[in-house]
Parts: structure tokens; sequence; C-alpha cells
């Protein structure tokens, strides 16, 4: 059984394959009302499931009662820069949705997903937080800018 956040993630996603533009608006309390549940519980979702290492942008509008502007990513190397160009340290997790991101468009390989998976794994860098963190980043960029790098460049 999908659970709430489930379906509001489902209807998110279904209102965002509509849109021509890649781009709704939407408000916090009308969703809410829709699905039976508080503004926070909508807020979560759009917290955890449309991030940018996911491929969304959310931005929420001044004014307007809690108007919400979810944005999903145009597919490109463009991405990397918007997703880790600025990064200084990454948790595994968020390391691995950036790596399903770019899977999911097609800008790498499965196979190479996995390499860099296993390479930014904390038992591979065996070191202790916070530096951990900071070197798994690092080596993100780098690979990452290795494999979008053209070819002969």
């Amino acid at each position: 059984m999908a659970t709430l956040s489930d379906a509001i993630e489902a209807y998110l996603r279904g209102l965002l394959e509509a849109a021509e533009t890649g781009t709704i608006e939407v408000q916090r309390a009308d969703l809410a009302e829709r699905f039976g549940c508080v503004p926070s519980q909508v807020s979560y979702v759009l917290m955890t499931r449309f991030v940018p290492e996911r491929g969304y942008l959310v931005e929420a509008r001044r004014g307007g009662g809690g108007g919400i502007r979810i944005t999903r990513l145009r597919p490109g190397v463009e991405d990397f820069a918007r997703l880790v160009g600025n990064v200084v340290a990454i948790d595994q997790a968020r390391a691995q949705h950036v790596l399903e991101h770019f899977r999911q468009t097609g800008l790498i390989t499965v196979r190479e997903a996995q390499m860099i998976r296993a390479a930014l794994d904390r038992r591979t860098l065996g070191l202790d937080l916070p530096e951990r963190d900071r070197i798994r980043a690092r080596l993100l960029k780098a690979m990452l800018a290795a494999v979008f790098k053209p070819e002969g460049g």
C-alpha cells in the first residue's frame, strides 16, 4: 500500500509530466486539503523527494500563501554544475542520488555509476566524518568532470 508521501509525490510528478514547460506552481494548502493532511506533510515530500539530486528545483514564492514552484531540471551536463559545482561535502546517500539522476538521464552509464558509487562508498574511503564527506565531494566532482569531458578534450 502506498503511503501518503508516495501519493503526493506521484500526483506532483504527474503534474510535471503534463506541464509543457517542466514547471508547475502549486499551493501547499491546496495540496494538503486535496490529500487530507497538514501542510507540513507536503513540505516533507518537497524537501525529501523533489531535490536537485533527483533532478528537481523547488522554490517558495514570496507571498501568495504558500505558493511553491517545482521545476524538473533538464537533462544535460549543465545540471552537473548546478548539482555539485559548489558542494564542499556530501554524504553517501546524497552522492548516490546525484549518480542516479545522471544515470536516469543517460549522462552516465550504469557501469560508470557503479564504478563511481564503489569509489565513494564509506567503506572504500575509510575515513572519519567530516573528512570523509569532504573527500567524497571532491572525488565525485573530479570523476563526473572526467566523464563529462568531451572526447579528445
